[in-house]
């Protein structure tokens, strides 16, 4: 029964059902996601032998003994005629599981994802620090991909990324792309930011700001004349702003303060909601630094940029997520439940939509 399955047929089912992931663990059958929701091919209940047959067929040498060793591997795939795969290996109750993610070889434009026209002026920024975060699967890869494509498209730079591992492969166009792989083409995501400096970079993306150290190097080259893109797993521009404020024991915090102060440009924060219909839409916070943020930030106000985020949208391009969600309900993209579930403030988002 271990020959019935081969994992190339189930990965090229992801592309034919338009599915975003697979996976593959012991005791149930495989498993895609589309638009968000798990759904199980009618395929034979897997054991971990089986598993190990299918998954190991992708695996080089070094990474079966990466894994034997670590119980873990992440690493990216491209497969001729099938795709491009970024895939997670693990263990549970022992045995091997696999979480496979599709990645579009064919890189969206900000155009193809509906962006905000604010999109296009900020990556036109020289320096300074573009967040965009939200949770794992919420679209934050595509949109930085859409961002850096538009910088490739209009702008003559230099782009670093430094991502574990590489998803979107940029062709170079106008700019010229270094994409490193942490495991491969270096150490760590710290340590390749400090190596950056020396690399004549214009803009750097940072696939994760998981530690203090790379949060540093990302504040510093921000500062010293880059475009740097990160992601965080955060719901909401203050949560963010707090996430990298407490990475710093309390006596460094007021000059972290003062850093991101000046060097924050932009924090995007999203989520993917089911469309009515099919498919799904991204709904995005968008904060952008003006003298009022930078001063609360300064101050240890952050509890207050909502507030000033609510304030005139229209002139200063912020959208809070709850006013994009209400635009969604109201336009019929998004059900009224759909839109409170996701909602980084469920019950100010339920009170508004009452009243209108």
């Amino acid at each position: 029964m271990g020959q019935t399955l081969d994992i190339r047929k189930l990965l090229k089912s992801v592309v034919a059902y338009n599915a975003s992931d697979l996976h593959l663990v012991s005791r149930a059958e495989p498993q895609i996601r589309i638009d968000g929701k798990l759904v199980a091919l009618n395929l034979p209940v897997l054991d971990g032998k089986m598993i190990e047959d299918m998954s190991y067929s992708l695996l080089s040498e070094k990474q079966k003994k990466e894994f034997e060793e670590k119980s873990e591997i992440d690493f990216a795939i491209v497969l001729p005629d099938i795709g491009r795969f970024r895939a997670n290996y693990y263990r549970t109750m022992g045995d091997i599981a696999c979480a496979f993610r599709i990645i579009p070889i064919e890189i969206p434009s900000l155009d193809d994802l509906n962006a905000k026209r604010i999109f296009k002026e900020l990556i036109k920024r020289e320096k300074g620090l573009i967040l965009v975060t939200g949770p794992t699967g919420s679209g934050k890869s595509t949109t930085l991909a859409a961002m850096l494509n538009e910088i490739n498209e209009t702008e003559q730079r230099h782009i670093i990324t430094v991502e574990d591992p590489v998803e979107f492969v940029h062709t170079n166009k106008k700019s010229l792309f270094s994409h490193r792989n942490v495991g491969t083409d270096t150490d760590s995501f710290a340590n390749a930011l400090k190596f950056s400096m020396r690399e004549d970079p214009d803009v750097i993306l940072i696939g994760e700001m998981r530690d203090k150290e790379t949060i540093e190097a990302a504040l510093t080259a921000a500062e010293t004349g880059h475009l740097v893109f990160g992601t965080l797993h955060t719901n909401s521009s203050a949560q963010t702003i707090n996430r990298i404020i407490d990475v710093f024991n309390g006596d460094e915090q007021p000059q972290v303060r003062a850093q991101l102060s000046t060097s924050i440009v932009a924090i995007i924060s999203q989520a993917l909601l089911p469309k009515i219909g099919g498919g799904r839409i991204a709904a995005q916070e968008l904060l952008i630094t003006n003298p009022a943020i930078a001063n609360l930030i300064r101050e240890d106000k952050v509890h207050q940029i909502y507030s000033q985020m609510q304030l005139n949208q229209v002139e200063s391009g912020m959208v809070t997520q709850t006013q994009e969600l209400i635009d969604f309900v109201m336009k019929k993209v998004v059900t009224k439940e759909n839109a409170i579930q996701f909602s980084n403030r469920p019950e100010e988002l339920a009170r508004m939509l009452q009243s209108l």
